[in-house]
């Protein structure tokens, strides 16, 4: 069994407004803050967490289980998955709500203003990866990401439970999580996903050192934006990844689900943590420079001679060697 990604899977209304949110913020009356920005477009994509990693991974034959929560209005979206190399067997139809909503707006700056409607996501909590794994087979890896507050703590317990290695990924629903929440999310996990932000986000809310974290779980992944990615290795050493050079700045909206895409298929094939997040680096850059975080375009020769020019020739021919022809 391939790796099952457990999160969100929503459909993304992605807009932009020309000019800077800092600019119409007073500091004075944000609490009472009335603003509407008018847009200058407007895409609909499919989105989600889950999606989004899922949907990268297959790309690059990675054969992943998306888990999650739909509405009926999913069928298209079913399709689009599964024809780019997607087993949707544990994705779960609700029977009264529709499939989350993501509606997003990026300034010239790349910052971004952002709501979420749950939708069929707060059902989530009901799939069991217990009976998953009895029907289709024990998942090598189980990543949890942003999803049902409860049912990411679900599915946290059910892989101790069940002994299957687990990857935590708390991302936007920190805001949501406290902090017994996160410590029962994380504890365990042989790897946890953050951003730089969220890294310090985690530590304030479950009242954990860096430290006491690193006993908690194996690796940890953070990502620094145009820093690169950071990883400490479950005996304290530290790894920096450099980013690969972008060619433009498009939209940041799932940037951060595609170096965890990279990241899984090139440590599942048993890449290194480092070149498996040069991986992860390289796919992230693809959607940085795209509208829309799954109508990037995967080349194979064009990515490996980016790699190499960042990571050097001998990366980029161990990378090469687990991606597909």
């Amino acid at each position: 069994m391939a790796i099952a990604i457990c999160g969100s899977i929503a459909t993304d209304h992605l807009m932009r407004f020309q000019g800077k949110f800092s600019e119409q913020l007073l500091p004075e009356h944000l609490s009472h803050i009335s603003l509407s920005f008018l847009v200058e477009d407007l895409v609909i994509r499919r989105g989600g967490v889950a999606g989004n990693i899922a949907y990268a991974m297959g790309v690059l034959g990675g054969s992943p289980l998306l888990v999650g929560s739909v509405g009926s209005d999913f069928d298209d979206y079913r399709r689009w998955l599964e024809r780019n190399g997607v087993d949707t067997r544990g994705v779960r139809v609700s029977e009264t709500a529709h499939t989350a909503r993501f509606m997003c707006t990026t300034d010239d700056e790349m910052a971004q203003l952002a709501s979420f409607y749950a939708g069929a996501m707060s059902e989530s909590r009901e799939i069991s990866l217990n009976k998953l794994a009895a029907e289709l087979g024990s998942p090598e890896l189980v990543l949890i990401g942003a999803d049902d507050p409860e049912g990411m703590i679900v599915h946290s317990r059910e892989c101790r439970e069940l002994g299957i290695p687990f990857a935590a990924d708390p991302s936007q629903q920190l805001a949501r999580l406290d902090g017994e929440q996160v410590r029962a999310l994380i504890d365990g996990a042989t790897y946890l996903f953050t951003n730089e932000y969220e890294w310090g986000l985690l530590r304030q809310k479950s009242g954990l050192s860096d430290a006491q974290v690193a006993k908690m779980v194996g690796v940890r992944i953070t990502t620094l934006g145009g820093g690169g990615a950071e990883i400490v290795e479950a005996d304290g050493s530290r790894i920096h990844v450099p980013v690969v050079p972008e060619t433009a700045k498009v939209d940041p909206t799932g940037v951060g689900d595609a170096f965890r895409a990279g990241f899984l298929v090139g440590n599942a094939a048993g890449l290194s943590h480092e070149r498996s997040a040069q991986l992860g680096s390289m796919v992230a850059v693809l959607v940085l420079e795209t509208v829309g975080t799954q109508e990037w375009v995967w080349d194979r020769e064009s990515a490996l001679g980016r790699m190499s020019g960042v990571y050097g020739s001998q990366a980029a021919a161990e990378i090469g060697a687990i991606l597909p022809a």
